[in-house]
C-alpha cells in the first residue's frame, strides 16, 4: 500500500508539473505558433531579362553588433536593394549575374564581394517611396521584406514567385512564409509547449508580454479554428483582435474593429512570471493543459502578430491556405456563425441540408454564434438573398421577418422566417441562402460577415381543376337519340318548304346557264291562237317564234 501511495503521489506530481513549461529562446528555424509581422509584399514580377528584384529593409534593435550575411544558391539573377543606413557588416556570396544596390550614404561594409557588384544610389528611405523608386528603375518589385535583427538570409533561387498581380502593395505579413528565403534572426520570442498525451479538442494559446516591457499596441490575427487565447501584458497595453473567431480573455483592454467597440479587461493579474501566467490561463478556461506559451518583448510602440496553424508545408511550397468555410458558416474573417433551418415556428423540426423544401411553405431560420470571451455579442440580420446554383445564375432578395425569442432561449442567436413563394415560377431547385449579419455590443454594431446555407427547393403539386362528371344511362341515351331524330326531321321539312316556295322541280337540276333552275323535260310549245286584240304584225312575230323553239325563255 505504501508503494502504491508513493506511485500515485509521483504520478500526481508529474501530472501537475506537465501543466506548465519553461520558455526558451526561439530561433528562426524552430517552429513557433506566434510570428511577428512586418510591412512587405510578394508579387510575380520579373524583368524582361527574367531578373528578380528584392528589397530588404533591415532594422537592428538592441544588438551589440550589426552583422549579417547574404548567401545565394542557384543561378537565378537577382537585384537586391538593401535599405540600411547605420554601420553594419555584411558577408556576401552572390552568383555572377546578381547585384546589390544600397544608398549612397549607407555605412554597410561588405566582405567577400566584387566591388563591381555593389551599386550606390540616392533612393528614398520610406517604404512606399522606395517601392516607387525601384519600380521606376527596374520596372517593378518582386518582393519587399522587413527584417528585424537579421543574422542570415539565404536565397534559395526558386524560379518564379506567387501568381497574380505585379504591383507591390505593402501590408503586414509573415516574412518567414516566403519560401524563396531562409531567414535567420535574433528573435525577440521565447516559447514552449507542454507535453500532451492527447491533443485537446480546443487549443489554448498563451501570449505574455513581460511587465518590464514598454507599453505598446498589439494587433493579433489568428489563422486557426477551435482556439482559445489568453493575452497578458503590462497595464496600459492594448490588444486589437483583427478577426474575433475565438474565445479571448485578457487583463488588458481589447479593441474589436468588427463591432467598433472596446472590451474592458476581464482578468486581473500583475505577475508576468511564465508559470503564474500559464496557471492563470488554465484556471480561467477550466482546462488541464495548453497548446503553446509565447513570451514577447516588443521594442516598438506598435507590434503586429500572427497566430498560425501547426502544419508546415514542404520546402519550396507556400504555407497552406486555410480552407474556406462550409456553406453553412460565415467567411473566415469574422466570428463563426451557423444557420439552421426549421420547418415549424416552434423550431423543433430541423431541416437537413439535402431535404427539399416546398416553395409554398414558410421556412424558419436560426443564426447563432459564439461569445467573445465572457462578452455576449448580439446578432442582427441586415439582409438575406438567394442565389441559384445552376448554370443560369439568378439572384433574388429575400424578405424576412424577425421572430421574437427570449434571452433565455436565444442567448447568442437570432431567429427569422421567410417565404419562398417568389421561387415558384423558377425552374432551379438548388439555391444558396445568404444573410448579412451585424454584431452588436453595448448598442454599437459592426459588420459581422455573412452566413450561407444550401437550400433545396421543390415546387408544390398542382391539383387539376375539378369538372362535373355526367353519368349517361339508358333514358339519357334515348333522349339524345330522339332529340337528334327531331332535329333531322325539322331540317328536312325546312328544305322541302324552301323547295316548294321557290318552285324548284324535282331533282333541282342546276345546269341552267342563265342562272335559273331548269328541268330536264322539254318545255311545252306556246299557243298559236293569240287573243283577238293582237294585230297582224304580232301574229307574224309569233309565227316566227313558233317555227324556231327558243332555249332562252325568260
Amino acid at each position: 500500500m505504501e508503494r502504491l501511495a508513493l506511485l500515485l503521489t509521483l504520478a500526481a506530481a508529474v501530472s501537475a508539473s506537465s501543466q506548465t513549461c519553461s520558455p526558451t529562446d526561439v530561433t528562426s528555424k524552430s517552429w513557433q505558433y506566434v510570428r511577428e509581422m512586418h510591412m512587405g509584399c510578394w508579387t510575380s514580377f520579373l524583368t524582361a531579362d527574367r531578373v528578380e528584384v528584392h528589397i530588404l529593409k533591415l532594422n537592428f534593435v538592441d544588438v551589440d553588433t550589426q552583422m549579417f550575411s547574404i548567401n545565394m544558391t542557384g543561378s537565378t539573377p537577382v537585384n537586391f536593394v538593401i535599405s540600411q543606413m547605420n554601420t553594419s557588416y555584411c558577408a556576401v556570396h552572390l552568383n555572377s549575374d546578381s547585384n546589390i544596390h544600397i544608398h549612397s550614404k549607407s555605412e554597410i561594409q561588405f566582405y567577400n564581394h566584387q566591388p563591381s557588384k555593389i551599386h550606390r544610389h540616392d533612393f528614398p528611405t520610406s517604404d512606399e517611396d522606395l517601392v516607387k523608386w525601384a519600380t521606376q528603375k527596374f520596372g517593378g518589385v518582386t518582393s519587399f521584406t522587413t527584417i528585424r535583427n537579421l543574422a542570415e538570409i539565404h536565397y534559395i533561387g526558386t524560379e518564379g514567385t506567387t501568381p497574380g498581380s505585379q504591383d507591390c502593395e505593402l501590408k503586414n505579413e509573415d516574412s518567414l512564409q516566403k519560401y524563396f528565403f531562409e531567414i535567420k534572426t535574433a528573435s525577440p520570442f521565447k516559447s514552449c509547449s507542454p507535453r500532451q498525451l492527447r491533443p485537446a479538442a480546443t487549443e489554448l494559446h498563451i501570449i505574455n508580454i513581460p511587465e518590464d516591457s514598454s507599453l505598446c499596441n498589439v494587433s493579433l490575427h489568428v489563422g486557426m479554428e477551435k482556439t482559445n487565447i489568453f493575452l497578458r501584458g503590462p497595464q496600459g497595453t492594448t490588444w486589437t483582435i483583427l478577426n474575433p473567431r475565438q474565445t479571448v480573455l485578457s487583463n488588458n483592454e481589447m479593441l474589436v474593429p468588427t463591432i467598433l467597440s472596446s472590451i474592458a479587461p476581464v482578468i486581473t493579474m500583475n505577475s508576468s512570471a511564465a508559470e503564474d501566467v500559464q496557471k492563470k490561463a488554465l484556471d480561467a478556461f477550466k482546462v488541464s493543459t495548453f497548446t503553446s506559451y509565447t513570451e514577447i518583448s516588443p521594442k516598438a510602440s506598435t507590434v503586429a502578430l500572427v497566430l498560425r496553424q501547426r502544419e508546415k508545408s514542404p520546402a519550396g511550397v507556400t504555407e497552406k491556405v486555410p480552407e474556406q468555410a462550409s456553406p453553412e458558416t460565415t467567411d473566415t474573417h469574422q466570428m463563426p456563425l451557423l444557420m439552421q433551418l426549421y420547418a415549424s415556428p416552434d423550431y423543433r423540426y430541423p431541416i437537413e441540408p439535402n431535404t427539399k423544401v416546398q416553395s409554398d411553405k414558410r421556412v424558419y431560420a436560426e443564426i447563432s454564434g459564439h461569445t467573445f470571451g465572457s462578452i455576449a455579442l448580439t446578432i442582427q440580420v441586415s439582409s438575406c438573398s438567394v442565389r441559384s446554383k445552376d448554370s443560369c445564375s439568378v439572384d433574388k432578395a429575400l424578405h424576412f421577418i424577425t421572430e421574437a425569442c427570449s434571452q433565455h432561449l436565444c442567448p447568442n442567436s437570432t431567429r427569422l422566417s421567410f417565404s419562398l413563394d417568389q421561387l415558384q415560377d423558377l425552374t432551379s431547385t438548388s439555391w444558396e441562402l445568404e444573410c448579412l449579419v451585424k454584431l452588436c455590443y453595448s448598442a454599437k454594431c459592426g459588420e459581422g460577415g455573412r452566413v450561407k446555407r444550401n437550400l433545396e427547393v421543390t415546387q408544390p403539386c398542382l391539383q387539376p381543376p375539378t369538372t362535373a362528371c355526367f353519368n349517361f344511362g339508358p333514358p339519357e341515351v334515348l333522349g339524345i337519340a330522339f332529340g337528334g331524330f327531331l332535329i333531322g326531321v325539322v331540317l328536312i321539312g325546312a328544305l322541302w318548304f324552301i323547295k316548294i316556295k321557290t318552285g324548284y322541280p324535282t331533282g333541282l337540276d342546276m345546269h341552267s346557264t342563265a342562272g335559273c333552275p331548269c328541268s330536264g323535260a322539254k318545255r311545252q310549245p306556246v299557243s298559236t291562237n293569240p287573243p283577238p286584240s293582237e294585230n297582224s304584225s304580232a301574229n307574224a312575230s309569233i309565227g316566227s317564234t313558233k317555227s324556231t323553239p327558243t332555249s332562252s325563255m325568260a
